[in-house]
């Protein structure tokens, strides 16, 4: 096992299931999230992003198990953690860039997308999703040349 495959499993496993817990929480009460820091609160946002947000929520349910498990089985030095790593960094690369994509649009259109702190926020995990899919990414293709 390398270095790189296990820094990306330890944060995958660890942050990948933070992340898709919020997002759990997200998707099953939404004004629950808001009301533990999880989502922008209502007044600080245009209502079209809330509602993005909620439909996003409950798609990234269905997609985001991937790094949490793809970290697990790299861990075990399972066989098909390669495959995995790379699905799921191609997974992480595209929510965070998109996303990231989608506040500067919204921004860019006078939308309130919510406060400074909100903000810190938003750009920091949309960061972490960019930064942890192309680490995986990376080391799944390594491994698998």
């Amino acid at each position: 096992m390398n270095t790189l495959q296990n820094i990306v499993a330890c944060v995958w496993v660890s942050l990948g299931l933070l992340a898709y817990a919020g997002q759990f929480v997200s998707a099953v009460s939404f004004e629950l999230a808001q009301r533990l820091g999880l989502q922008e609160r209502s007044e600080n946002v245009d209502p079209m992003h809330s509602t993005l947000e909620k439909v996003t929520a409950r798609w990234d349910v269905f997609v985001l198990w991937t790094a949490p498990v793809a970290g697990a089985l790299a861990l075990l030095s399972h066989a098909w953690w390669p495959a995995l790593f790379v699905i799921a960094g191609t997974v992480y690369l595209d929510a965070g860039g998109r996303e990231w994509a989608k506040i500067i649009g919204l921004r860019a259109h006078g939308k309130p997308i919510g406060s400074n702190f909100e903000l810190i926020k938003i750009y920091g995990t949309y960061a972490y999703l960019v930064l942890a899919g192309l680490a995986g990414l990376l080391a799944g293709l390594a491994a698998m040349v």
